[in-house]
């Protein structure tokens, strides 16, 4: 008896389905995601489409690339210094940046500034701005609030795309902000507003717009509970530039970063302050991070961080007290946990501070800044020291370099920078880990070279403060 076989044409269609979440696409249905680890957003979404034939007619034939017209790519300066810091200069017209952090950090009251100052700036340009959260009389509230008032700024509440495209058409702005890009939807794509199917939507139609008209483009992004974009993450490929604006909402200090940018770098950082007239960009935020006190107190070290290529002072402060309790509390604010919990073991194995196996530890940062790099390993080490020894480190005096489970001192990038920096802030004293340059060394800066954790402690705690020399 013949086996009875089967076999799929060539050109037979498939069912597809995606995922409503993460936009994954499978040509069977399962229950759960395995991108994004969804249950029960897998749809069918239809029949595959033929393919795209060649068009006969090109709208725009290739040039040779000497050709090609350079000067409308140039950066326009926005008139929010940290904001064209990180972006590398200002604004490339047809550039389209995403914007994103977690709610009430402070994205739509940066762009509404953002948009005021190139309004005023460039009069005879309209800037618009779409919002699809506020109506417009909420808007102009808060932007009388900031002084972000312009007469060549417009406002529209739209939440229908083919409406934000029109008043785009209408006003031939420079510049186009929507605030945000879940909330608008198109009537002529299936699914709500905020899903995988008409964020690309949206975000393919404002892209094709702002290159066909040279159009600055801003668009705000919403996050996830884990702090990353929410929708699809083929809206992060699209666009030119990706900011995250960062900030914890029981501190004034707000941070700009580019995650992405196509005409830039990505390793800068602008920073803002923020208060009831706005953002205020912070061109020297180091004060900030440091407390008031004139006094030496045991248990505070300085640092120098660097937040991508900018170097910033931050000073760590310990606590070490007795404590009646068998297992003694750790607390971390602004550090590592884990991180801090390896340091205070180092300290207690290698630097022979058996007083920390019974004491209570609280180890945390001035003015609320977040420290996760390793060349702070040292300043938060002799902050514990110096708290649990109840001696207090020189003043004027700055630290820095990795601390690893040996105890040894390990390099740190950027040493130049960081010296130059706490130089500029008026310290004069400095440790750092061996291997220094000469040339890395600011003229009149006293700086110390030490190999491990036990030689810094004895040169700073048992020495004396000023034992530093120059190398």
């Amino acid at each position: 008896m013949a086996t009875r076989t089967t076999s799929r044409s060539k050109g037979k269609n498939t069912p597809t389905f995606e995922c409503s979440e993460c936009g994954w696409q499978t040509v069977k249905w399962v229950g759960r995601c395995p991108e994004c680890q969804s249950w029960g957003t897998v749809q069918e979404k239809g029949q595959v489409t033929a393919r795209t034939t060649a068009a006969s007619n090109l709208a725009a034939p290739a040039q040779a690339i000497g050709d090609v017209d350079a000067s409308v790519a140039e950066f326009r300066a926005t008139g929010i210094g940290e904001l064209d810091r990180v972006l590398g200069g200002g604004l490339v017209p047809g550039a389209v940046i995403l914007l994103a952090g977690e709610p009430g950090v402070g994205k739509s009251t940066l762009l509404l500034q953002v948009a005021s100052a190139v309004a005023k700036a460039h009069t005879d340009h309209p800037v618009l701005y779409l919002t699809g959260e506020e109506s417009a009389a909420q808007v102009k509230k808060r932007a009388e609030r900031i002084e972000a008032m312009s007469d060549s700024l417009y406002l529209a509440a739209e939440s229908d795309l083919g409406q934000a495209l029109g008043q785009i058409e209408q006003i031939s702005p420079q510049l186009t902000i929507m605030d945000s890009v879940q909330t608008l939807s198109s009537a002529e794509v299936d699914g709500a507003a905020g899903g995988v199917t008409q964020i690309r939507e949206v975000t393919a139609s404002m892209i094709e717009a702002a290159k066909r008209r040279n159009m600055a483009t801003i668009l705000v992004g919403h996050v996830t509970k884990d702090g990353n974009i929410a929708g699809p993450r083929m809206l992060e490929h699209l666009v030119d530039v990706v900011c995250q604006f960062e900030g914890d909402r029981h501190s004034r200090l707000r941070l700009l970063r580019a995650v992405k940018n196509r005409y830039g770098p990505t390793d800068d950082v602008g920073c803002f302050d923020l208060n009831e007239g706005g953002l205020t960009s912070l061109a020297d935020p180091s004060g900030l991070f440091v407390s008031a006190l004139t006094d030496r107190v045991p248990g505070t070290c300085i640092t120098i961080t660097l937040e991508g290529r900018r170097p910033l002072t931050a000073e760590v402060q310990a606590l070490v007290a007795e404590s009646p309790a068998s297992q003694p509390r750790r607390a971390v604010s602004g550090l590592d946990s884990p991180r801090v919990s390896m340091l205070l073991a180092v300290l207690q194995r290698r630097a022979r501070l058996a007083t920390l196996f019974k004491s209570e530890t609280y180890v945390a940062t001035v003015g609320g800044v977040k420290i996760t790099e390793p060349a702070a390993d040292l300043s938060i080490a002799l902050a514990v020291a110096s708290a649990a020894l109840e001696k207090p480190l020189p003043n004027r005096f700055v630290a820095f370099g990795e601390v690893g489970l040996a105890g040894e001192v390990r390099p740190v990038p950027g040493l130049q920078r960081r010296l130059q920096e706490a130089q500029r802030l008026g310290f004069t004293h400095a440790i750092v880990p061996r291997g220094a340059e000469k040339s890395d060394i600011p003229e009149g800066m006293r700086v110390r070279e030490i190999g491990s954790l036990p030689e810094a402690m004895g040169l700073l705690l048992d020495g004396g403060p000023a034992q530093a020399s120059q190398n």
